[in-house]
């Protein structure tokens, strides 16, 4: 019996408003493929990024582009020359994971040799705002162990003072979204150390961070918008001290535990990171927060409402994946 594809595009409302440097936004989109084999089904969400050029027409026409080979049984090996990385891939790569665990009966962690997963605790974000909105936010926030706080640039500054004011024993994890600059990444850097700020992600544009090998590195430095899959690494080096591995960015789980080993070996630490979608976009990447120095997958919290079944929260510990979700 051939392999049956369906995609669907589907919106999920966010809590208030998710605000980056680059913009804000009120829902999550995401695309969900899903690959049947007779009574076994298999699923995986991507969210496209309009930074990386996608858009859910391009995903959907990227995962249309290959369906006969899909549905001919192409697997996660041929998957990866058939797609580029990237959400599409990701969507159909996640669901080749769920099918093969639906039809082995045989938990996707286990074929990915983990021996169990354990309960990780993610990083809670807080958007760019006012420091009277993000102090607000922060003191909302202030039981949560570890804190990502968004900023913008220019007044960064009073920002953190704020964050740190309301939420003064969170660990905090700051994110410019690449809004910093050459000329004030110093003072920046100077700022996050003096709030105790335990981890800095893409300060400067990617394609314009060759800086970062030359000043000094009070704070750890993480990649995001510069990283995206094994091959992406080796430019990375002497300029990061961490990456920010997120399966939309790798195409799928499967580049994403290949890279997070070549990483491990290459002397970054890892970051588990997410785009704002649903718990079963959030699941297969909870085998690379096994991984992780810091765990950011806390999608689902960010949204007023999740799926069901949909992964289990305890404040800011998530459980793994139960098995009708995801693996």
């Amino acid at each position: 019996m051939p392999i049956e594809l369906t995609l669907a595009v589907e919106a999920f409302p966010i809590a208030g408003r998710f605000v980056i440097s680059r913009g804000a936004k009120t829902q999550a989109v995401v695309v969900t493929a899903t690959l049947r084999d007779g009574d076994a089904q298999g699923r995986g969400e991507c969210v496209p990024y309009a930074r990386y050029g996608e858009s859910v027409e391009s995903v959907t026409a990227a995962i249309e582009g290959v369906r006969s080979a899909l549905e001919s049984g192409a697997d996660r090996v041929a998957l990866q020359r058939l797609l580029p990385a990237g959400a599409a891939r990701n969507a159909v790569d996640c669901a080749m994971w769920d099918l093969e665990a639906k039809k082995s009966g045989r938990r996707a962690w286990l074929a990915a040799g983990f021996s169990r997963l354990t309960p990780l605790v993610t990083a809670y974000t807080l958007s760019v705002g006012t420091p009277d909105e993000m102090r607000a936010a922060a003191i909302r926030a202030a039981d949560r162990p570890l804190l990502k706080v968004k900023l913008a640039g220019e007044g960064d500054d009073a920002r953190l003072a704020a964050v740190r004011a309301g939420a003064p024993h969170a660990t905090l994890i700051v994110d410019a979204n690449e809004a910093w600059r050459e000329e004030t990444l110093a003072a920046q850097l100077d700022a996050c150390a003096r709030y105790g700020v335990a981890l800095v992600e893409q300060p400067l544009p990617a394609g314009q961070d060759e800086m970062l090998a030359r000043v000094a590195r009070p704070i750890p430095i993480c990649a995001d918008e510069s990283a995206h899959d094994t091959a992406s690494l080796a430019a990375l080096r002497g300029r990061y001290d961490a990456v920010n591995i997120k399966l939309d960015k790798t195409g799928g789980l499967t580049e994403a535990l290949a890279m997070a080993q070549a990483a491990r070996e290459m002397g970054f630490a890892i970051m588990a990171g997410c785009m704002v979608g649903t718990s079963l976009a959030m699941a297969p990447a909870t085998l690379i927060g096994q991984m992780a120095a810091f765990v950011d997958l806390d999608g689902p919290l960010l949204l007023a409402k999740d799926r069901e079944p949909g992964l289990v929260y305890e404040g800011s510990t998530m459980e793994p994946p139960p098995a009708a979700l995801w693996g």
